[in-house]
């Protein structure tokens, strides 16, 4: 339990007395008695428990009167959960001949050993009470008040500006291209105390655009307290080859040698705390063998760390100067970073600031807290009364500030943020996960009846993340979002947590008497999962932050009696422990992961509180157990990645309190499976949220019908909605697709649909009215034809169509136009994909020109083998805001319009497999922003525009299966920038012309199978920044470069050719 978190911790037990006075409830005689005097009593104390944390920092009587009280209530807060457990056992089971229920009656009647344990609780807290007696305590039931931003809701994706660090980010980056340093990778320090933004302005410069021109590679790995040379090497070499290692130590070293070796780049070392310089000896060497002008940057707070690293010297970052920390502290603690009129708030901002002496962490901290204080009392008083009693500025002292905002949190947030102690440093927290573990330890609480967990969940997250408790929050591709803790923060963490919380690290770790949550961290790849000795200890909480370990779950589980969380996920685990039931307080289990389950234990039903089970990736998972409908708590059921499944189980529609629930599966293979749900199952299931992905829906007319009963329009909190039809029943006679997908009618707050497979003629008008709609997907709809009106979608920003319509349309066949009315209004639709849609034909005409001309927001359009596609729409050189135009495969395309050069911020540009185009407009040398050019596999195409010259950003250029070509154009001589050129299967071209040697910045040359190719230009040798040339496929070259031609290429780090390859 978090410090300060036990006024919240009473409220729990007086909900769970009260639970006892309903009607279906029969206490044996006494225990009434002893319930209204328990509750009398856990009232009484809890009147006075906010001002007895609020004086326990300066009494140590008091702090030990809390912590005797804590466990108490602790005690108590487990023998209720027991006996609400009973209850909620008879309500489900209806079982008469249970030994603690009466036989005559469908009401409980507990024991009379119920009524002496109880008896012995409120024995202890009637001890506890009269003590409080000698402290004097004041009675309180007003906790801190938090406050949210008034002026936005939060947009995860969007960070703040970071205030005050432009010289700093200069200095660096200036040390970063200094030609000056003697050797050939240096290392630059950035060092500070915690909070001052050495993550942050590493961050600035790592994403700089300067930067990313002048790095070949660009690395970040965070080090944190444990510097394992193994796990960093592994890290840098995941994040190169974008693959999952378990190689030796030995072949992991040999493969960065040859990943970096010739190569510049930039590699961030953040957060290190080494101090061991044989350690980092053995990282640096492996780090030497990158090319001239690679860096290495490292942030740490000790100048000791930065002295081992062998720099010279370093960056000592300093506090924000006081107009910097004062604009910082505007931004934050005023609404819309306006002054106010009140010059008072002003004058104590100012006083109040020199406390966070510039440490933009604490000045963010402070200056949200004072957001939330309306009046200048408030202010005054945190100024007098709390703030100044902290002296110094060091870093402990940084630390006490922070406090400051925790101790004006209420204490459900208190034990929310302390709870993030089990995560380890620098750990990326999924906030979804994050909320279900809040709500597995009770710490979240509804205030009615309509409101969903997660949603409450997500607020608290959002107050905590204004406090400045969490950083670095960001949205993955699925929509998922992350978060993670400042180091001071997490130190923080630990601090409020106290004993109670542990983060194991290795199996030498021994657990404390206190402990009630814990995780492991073995950092050490070999390391087995410790058999811990439980025994004894009431543990609430068991994670684990490390996978791919075999588990004593056995050993584990029988002793977790009290246990409310337990991740088993990713454990190799071949089958779940019918042991598993009788852990009745659980509300979290993980099993995700366990590729070798096939069959989950009917004893999970048993588990009546579980609120969330997760099974995701269980791969070789069949089915769920029968009586999962006996799961009445359960809120998120994540099956997702579970592709052995046939079927839902029957009556899962009881499950009510289903919030989340992102995969169903309606059949598998077109045979329905016995004792199974359809989709009527979904009917009263209006709580679910998020992503709904529904699997193999058929398409005959009991399936229609079963689509009508899934009540989908009442499903108000869906934010994204797949449709997967059963491609193995393409080819039924007769097809209800259309009045399936008519009543599957989602509620208009969706923002995502995805079609696959349906084989509907056309798309129902009620698509028209998801006016939230910000992304739709018809992918394999091969008999589609038509497109509803879209122009009531003001926020569409994707819409991609393959085998049909992104505008995703992919694959649809069938589709023979886009809608007649409407995408001129599709004001926001940053991205239109068309691929493989055989039918459809762009007419151009007056209003087709003025449709295309509405889609103001558009960046990136895409034809994919859209073989009808004869000429690009006309309206298209309207959009000035597109930057990516792909047109592959529309084997139809007879020309380019001239107005293409229109397109002035196009950056992107690449046209093949279009076998009927015949020429390229000159106008392309007006696409002054074009940085990507590929042209390629267009057999018919006599030559390529001439003027190359105005494009001089231009940094790719790739020309591809160009039969007609003998020489480059002569504009490509003035391409400076170009740092990639490509050119492949060129039959007929026979010399590159002496003049390559002016692209100054080339980096690499790729020349393969051009068959009369016979030499290279001297200019060859004249290119400074060329890393990497590769020749195939070019016998008569590829033989004179290893003879006469090698003086001019063997100076070229990495040389690629049919005989050779270093």
């Amino acid at each position: 339990m978090a410090e300060g978190a036990l006024f919240h911790l009473a409220g729990k037990v007086l909900e769970l007395l009260g639970s006892f006075t309903l009607p279906e409830v029969k206490l044996a005689f006494g225990v009434q008695t002893e319930i209204e005097k328990l509750t009398s009593t856990v009232s009484t104390i809890q009147a006075v428990i906010l001002d007895a944390e609020k004086q326990s920092s300066h009494n140590h009587q008091i702090k030990d009167w809390l912590r005797k009280l804590k466990d108490v209530l602790h005690d108590a807060d487990d023998l209720l959960d027991d006996f609400s457990t009973q209850v909620l056992r008879h309500k489900v089971m209806r079982k008469k001949k249970v030994r603690i229920f009466s036989s005559s009656s469908n009401r409980i009647a507990f024991s009379p050993k119920m009524g002496r344990q109880i008896k012995a609780i409120k024995k202890r807290l009637n001890a506890i009470a009269k003590d409080k007696e000698d402290f004097h305590f004041i009675q309180s039931f007003i906790e801190p008040q938090v406050m949210s931003r008034d002026r936005e809701t939060y947009s995860f994706v969007l960070e703040d500006e970071v205030v005050g660090r432009e010289n700093d980010k200069e200095v660096i980056i200036e040390l970063l291209f200094d030609d000056n340093v003697v050797d050939n990778i240096s290392i630059i320090p950035i060092v500070g105390i915690g909070g001052l933004g050495k993550t942050t302005l590493a961050q600035l410069v790592y994403n700089d655009q300067s930067v990313n021109k002048n790095f070949e590679l660009k690395l970040w790995v965070c080090i944190s307290e444990i510097f394992d040379v193994k796990r960093i090497v592994k890290e840098i070499l995941e994040q190169l080859t974008d693959e999952r290692l378990k190689e030796s130590f030995e072949m992991l070293q040999n493969q960065l040698r040859e990943k970096l070796s010739g190569k510049k780049y930039l590699l961030v070392l953040d957060d290190m705390w080494n101090e061991d310089s044989a350690k980092w000896l053995l990282l640096k060497n492996l780090l030497m063998v990158g090319a001239r002008g690679s860096r290495i940057v490292v942030t740490t707070r000790s100048e000791m760390v930065a002295g081992i690293t062998g720099a010279t010297s370093w960056y000592a970052l300093k506090g924000l100067p006081v107009e910097k920390a004062w604009n910082l502290f505007v931004k934050v603690a005023f609404g819309e970073g306006q002054l106010p009129k009140n010059q008072a708030f002003i004058s104590l901002g100012k006083e109040i600031l020199e406390k966070c002496v510039g440490v933009p962490l604490a000045i963010r901290t402070i200056a949200s807290l004072l957001h939330s204080k309306p009046s200048e009392n408030e202010w005054r008083s945190f100024k007098n009364y709390e703030l100044s009693k902290i002296t110094h500025a060091e870093e402990n002292n940084i630390l006490s500030t922070l406090k400051l905002s925790y101790d004006h949190l209420p204490s459900y947030l208190k034990q929310c943020f302390a709870y993030c102690r089990l995560f380890p440093k620098d750990f990326k927290i999924h906030v979804g996960t994050l909320i279900d573990l809040w709500a597995a330890q009770g710490f979240i609480k509804l205030s009615n009846p309509k409101q969903r967990v997660k949603d409450v969940g997500r607020e608290y997250f959002k107050l905590l993340l204004w406090r400045s408790f969490f950083q670095d929050v960001e949205k993955d591709y699925w929509g998922n979002i992350w978060c993670k803790m400042h180091d001071l923060m997490h130190d923080l963490a630990i601090s409020v947590a106290g004993t109670e919380c542990t983060v194991l690290h290795s199996t030498e770790e021994n657990i404390g008497k206190n402990v009630r949550h814990v995780s492991f961290n073995l950092l050490d790849s070999s390391m087995q999962f410790p058999i811990i000795k439980f025994e004894g200890k009431r543990i609430r909480t068991v994670l684990g932050h490390r996978r791919g370990r075999d588990f004593p779950c056995n050993a584990l589980v029988s002793n977790l009696k009290y246990s409310r969380t337990l991740d088993l996920s990713y454990l190799r685990s071949r089958k779940m422990l019918s042991s598993i039931g009788r852990l009745k307080h659980l509300r979290y289990l993980d099993i995700s992961g366990n590729h070798c389950i096939k069959i989950l234990p009917n004893s999970i039903v048993m588990l009546l509180n579980l609120q969330t089970l997760k099974l995701k990736n269980c791969s070789a998972l069949r089915e769920l157990p029968q009586d999962t409908k006996n799961l009445v708590n359960l809120r998120h059921l994540d099956i997702s990645g579970c592709y052995q499944l046939t079927h839902m189980p029957y009556r899962l529609g009881n499950l009510t309190s289903l919030e989340i629930l992102p995969y169903f599966v309606v059949r598998d293979g077109g045979v329905k499976a016995r004792a199974s749900g359809g989709l009527s199952e979904l009917n009263k299931l209006s709580n679910l949220g998020g992503n709904l992905r529904i699997m193999y829906l058929g398409h005959g007319k009991d399936d229609m019908m079963e689509c009508k009963a899934a009540n989908m329009k009442e499903k108000q909190h869906l934010h994204q909605l797949e449709l997967w039809w059963d491609p193995k029943l393409v080819g039924e006679t007769e097809c209800f697709d259309e009045m399936s997908l008519e009543g599957l009618q989602p509620h208009p707050n969706l923002e995502e649909l995805i079609l696959l497979n349906y084989m509907g003629v056309t798309i129902p008008s009620w698509v028209s009215s998801l006016t939230n709609l910000v992304n739709l997907q018809l992918q394999s709809n091969c008999r589609c034809h038509h497109l509803p009106p879209l122009n009531q979608l003001p926020f569409l920003n994707s819409v991609c169509l393959v085998n049909m319509k992104a505008l995703i349309i992919y694959r649809c066949h069938g589709l023979r136009s886009l809608p007649c009315k409407g995408i001129q209004h599709l004001t926001s639709l940053q991205e239109m994909k068309i691929v493989d849609c055989n039918e459809l034909a762009l007419v151009n005409d007056e209003d087709d020109g003025m449709q295309w001309q509405g889609l103001r927001s558009l960046h990136s359009l895409c034809f994919w083998g859209t073989p009808k596609l004869v000429s690009l729409p006309d309206g298209l050189q309207h959009v000035t805001t597109l930057q990516k135009l792909e047109i592959l495969n529309c084997t139809n395309l007879m020309v380019l319009p001239e107005w293409i050069g229109n397109l002035a911020s196009l950056h992107y540009l690449a046209i093949s497999g279009c076998f009927n185009l015949t020429s390229l407009p000159q106008e392309i040398c007006h696409l002054t922003s074009l940085q990507f050019l590929e042209i390629g596999n267009c057999p018919n195409l006599m030559t390529l525009p001439g003027s190359m010259d105005n494009l001089t950003l231009l940094q790719m250029l790739k020309i591809g299966e160009f039969p007609n070509l003998t020489s480059l154009p002569q504009g490509i001589r003035s391409l400076t920038s170009l740092k990639m050129l490509r050119v492949g299967n060129c039959p007929n071209l026979k010399a590159l012309p002496e003049w390559i040697g002016n692209l100054t910045s080339l980096e690499e040359l790729i020349i393969c199978e051009c068959l009369n190719l016979t030499s290279l230009p001297q200019g060859i040798h004249d290119l400074p920044s060329l890393q990497r040339l590769n020749i195939t496929g070019c016998p008569i070259l590829g033989a004179r470069c290893l003879g006469e031609d090698w003086p001019k290429i063997s100076h070229v780090p990495v040389l690629r050719l049919d005989r050779l390859w270093r």
